[in-house]
């Protein structure tokens, strides 16, 4: 059975539906379980395209996005840790978020990467696009993906 199994968590309602499930089949297989959050950085320079008297605005704005990142996980953590399982909270900086759930799968050698079918909604969903598909497309570990 599997050993060590990644979720990816957001923070949205439907991905903390896939944290429950992960939570209960970590449970049942007696495997580690690996929360990750993928935080998008906000721009910050002129050359990121901030104007340079938002610059500060920017900076706070990554900090928050770092520590409710950082939460979102150590939540997860805390479930983990009343259910019996090891998990480990881990929040990734990156604008390429199916290539960051991947990549912490192959180092944190997983064998399963659990994830909600969508998070995002509307505008936000559009832009970045589909990073279930492209985590289903690239990933050479199974994926269990939940609705």
């Amino acid at each position: 059975m599997y050993k060590r199994i990644l979720v990816a968590t957001d923070g949205s309602e439907l991905s903390a539906k896939a944290v429950d499930s992960a939570l209960n089949f970590a449970q049942l297989a007696n495997a580690e379980l690996i929360a990750l959050n993928v935080i998008a950085p906000v721009a910050v320079s002129y050359w990121e395209g901030t104007p340079r008297s938002q610059m500060h605005d920017s900076t706070a704005a990554n900090d928050a996005h770092s520590q409710a990142g950082q939460a979102i996980v150590h939540a997860v953590k805390e479930l983990g840790k009343q259910k019996g399982i090891n998990t480990q909270a881990i929040t990734i900086k990156s604008d390429l978020v199916a290539e960051s759930i991947i990549a912490a799968a192959q180092e944190y050698e997983c064998e399963l990467i659990v994830m909600a079918s969508h998070g995002r909604r509307g505008i936000n969903r559009m832009l970045m696009g589909n990073e279930t598909l492209n985590v289903l497309t690239h990933s050479k570990i199974p994926v269990l993906v939940l609705r």
